[in-house]
């Protein structure tokens, strides 16, 4: 199951894990969200390329999970899981893992 949510009235892709029962969401859109970045993907990757650490981190702790993009087409976006997503409903929001 995908589907798009809102935060501050701005639209963030996510996705549904069945095997883990854990939502994923794209990093690209909150990153989006915290900056207001015209190119997101660009300021990532600068990121990333200034910041070693985040870069190891990144490429072992965000994997590319399937969600619509802008024309609606599955797209690899790269996503984090939220912890104790499945138990939400019952104890308030998830918080998202480090």
């Amino acid at each position: 199951m995908s589907a798009i949510t809102l935060f501050e009235e701005k639209q963030v892709r996510r996705a549904w894990n069945h095997a883990e029962e854990r939502w994923y969401f794209s990093i690209d859109d909150a990153v989006e969200i915290l900056t207001d970045s015209v190119n997101v993907r660009d300021y990532i990757k600068k990121l990333r390329k200034r910041d070693p650490e985040l870069d190891g981190y990144w490429r072992t702790n965000c994997p590319l999970v399937a969600m619509p993009g802008a024309d609606g087409r599955q797209e690899g976006f790269h996503s984090r899981k939220l912890q104790g997503a499945h138990t939400a409903r019952r104890e308030g929001p998830p918080q998202l893992e480090t």
